[in-house]
């Protein structure tokens, strides 16, 4: 949380609000390993459909996504911004369209990218832009 709270802070929103929803997916015993490492001891093991032992499901990732969505939209807001971490930013992207958690991976989020989330009156909720530097 404290490199999402530096960026947020670099881009120029000196006092953010910060939120548990957004902290990254808990590993449980798969913290601290790479993707490959989880992997070779569990061969297609994928974390929107596995999940993580004494860690997060996919049902909990995806109603976090949802919780955050929720809190982002009270009030009348109309634009939030959020700086996270790419596990939690794919689930709200797949939650905002209400597709299914294993659909998160497909989507590639590389470090440091601009994604757009919208409520389009013609489409209802899409991803209007995803993955951009």
């Amino acid at each position: 949380m404290r490199r999402a709270l530096r960026t947020a802070q670099l881009a120029g929103f000196e006092h953010p609000q910060v939120t548990d929803l957004l902290q990254e997916v808990n590993y449980g015993r798969f913290e601290g390993l790479t993707t490959g490492q989880i992997r070779d001891a569990h061969p297609g093991w994928e974390l929107y459909k596995d999940g993580c032992p004494a860690g997060e499901t996919p049902a909990q990732i995806y109603a976090r996504a949802q919780a955050f969505i929720e809190l982002a939209a009270r009030g009348d807001r109309r634009t939030a911004i959020a700086f996270a971490h790419g596990h939690i930013l794919r689930a709200i992207a797949v939650a905002w369209i209400s597709a299914e958690i294993t659909v998160a991976a497909g989507l590639l989020l590389d470090v440091a990218t601009l994604n757009i989330l919208s409520d389009e009156e013609r489409y209802g909720r899409v991803i209007a832009l995803w993955n951009a530097s």
